[in-house]
């Protein structure tokens, strides 16, 4: 019988990055209702509120329409979301080795986040154009409309008519997003866990109060970016073929002369919602790649992690439960001998 106690240089190296990514990817469908509100909010004039945008989006074009642009999003965890978190525990568990083991100290933690989310960001983008563009072409008079049919389309279509310019239109506020948020969430998120897990110890409660605080942290620091980022990403050309920003600096100037400062941060609500999930992807991301084959699974979770439903195996029980096992397997069969989730 093979010995799976040990896992392969190659599985351990692959680990956070399937987990990583997979729990993204779960996440940014589970968020996109938010995320596409968030974004049509930005590119709204001021005083809009989120219900009011969500509610326009189910009159005018259904459940469908809070679908709109899923394939890109999905794409971009696959990209983005993956080399994020992957890369930030790669970098976070060589610190640790550097140092003897133990905890982080915060600013190693915030470069690590902060290193992890700029090289993701860097081959992220084109997703992020593609997002953006599709969440927001039905805003447009049907006639202006881009009218991607999916991801691929809308990567081929920018490519053929714009260049590599249009595909990594933008770049500069996602990098500088990518960084604000991963410092904001991941570096928080570590910080305030630690913070949190010494008065209350090490289960689901801890974790959902430090989500709690590192979302917070990252939608403050991150949003401003974000709103540039979608103008910049999602603005055409007039007649005479001028563009409305002509960059970073000369967006950011327009949105603060002709709607305030508080224009930076248009959707926060809704970008709270969607970045308050993805500080959870930290623990089973953080669990994968560190097993202990001789440690028990966390107690089960509450209702709102714990979704029932006709099983097929005594083994999943709830959701979260369906998604470990069926990792649990994959990893297994690889060479794998446990994961914790």
């Amino acid at each position: 019988m093979a010995d799976h106690s040990n896992p392969s240089p190659v599985l351990k190296l692959i680990q956070p990055y399937v987990c990583g990514g997979s729990a993204a990817i779960f996440a940014s469908i589970c968020v996109q209702p938010m995320d596409i509100t968030k974004t049509r909010l930005q590119l709204l004039p001021k005083g809009t509120s989120m219900l009011s945008v969500a509610n326009g989006i189910l009159a005018k074009e259904g459940l469908k329409g809070l679908y709109a642009g899923m394939s890109a999003s999905i794409m971009r965890q696959a990209v983005y979301g993956t080399a994020r978190l992957g890369l930030h525990r790669e970098f976070s568990d060589r610190l640790k080795a550097s140092q003897g083991g133990g905890d982080l100290s915060a600013l190693s933690s915030a470069g690590s986040a902060m290193l992890a989310g700029a090289l993701a960001s860097v081959i992220g983008t084109p997703m992020d154009v593609c997002m953006v563009r599709m969440q927001a072409d039905t805003m447009l008079p049907v006639s202006e409309r881009r009218g991607y049919r999916n991801v691929f389309d809308a990567l081929g279509r920018i490519g053929r008519t714009e260049g590599m310019a249009g595909l990594w239109q933008g770049f500069e506020p996602t990098v500088f997003r990518a960084i604000a948020m991963n410092v904001g969430m991941m570096a928080s998120f570590d910080q305030a866990k630690q913070a949190i897990k010494k008065l209350n110890g090490e289960n689901m409660s801890t974790t959902l109060a430090a989500s709690a605080i590192s979302a917070s942290c990252a939608s403050l620091t991150s949003l401003p970016f974000d709103m540039i980022k979608t103008r910049l990403q999602n603005q055409k050309p007039d007649a005479s073929g001028t563009l409305p920003y002509r960059g970073v600096l000369d967006c950011a100037g327009k949105i603060l002369s002709s709607e305030g400062v508080f224009a930076f941060w248009k959707g926060l609500s809704a970008y709270y919602v969607s970045l308050l999930s993805h500080p959870l992807h930290h623990r089973p991301v953080s669990r994968a790649a560190s097993p202990q084959t001789n440690v028990p699974p966390f107690p089960p979770h509450p209702p709102l992690m714990a979704v029932p439903y006709s099983s097929p195996c005594n083994d999943c029980s709830s959701l979260h439960g369906c998604l470990q096992y069926c990792i649990q397997k994959v990893f297994t069969l690889m060479g794998k001998s446990k994961i914790y989730i």
